[in-house]
């Protein structure tokens, strides 16, 4: 079920709601003032993988030196989507 993030055009209160399908188009209300008038928002995600324990850095995608293979990517132009 996603996770959409909306703005009150009434009281300015930012919200969450979780809807049952990404296709439906349930009437959003307010929490805060039971507003009917509310803006859906582009929203940033998270991801998390199991198993590394680490999180993504500038230098994992990066063209320089950190890769001892020297192919680490797009950013080698070693990909083929030059």
């Amino acid at each position: 079920m996603p996770i959409f993030e909306y703005r009150c055009s009434e009281c300015n209160n930012k919200f969450e709601v979780l809807h049952k399908s990404s296709a439906t188009n349930e009437e959003v209300v307010c929490p805060k003032c039971n507003s009917t008038k509310n803006k859906k928002l582009l929203s940033t995600f998270s991801a998390s993988f199991a198993g590394g324990g680490s999180d993504f850095s500038s230098s994992d995608y990066s063209s320089g030196s950190s890769c001892s293979t020297g192919t680490c990517g797009c950013g080698s132009g070693t990909c083929g989507l030059d």
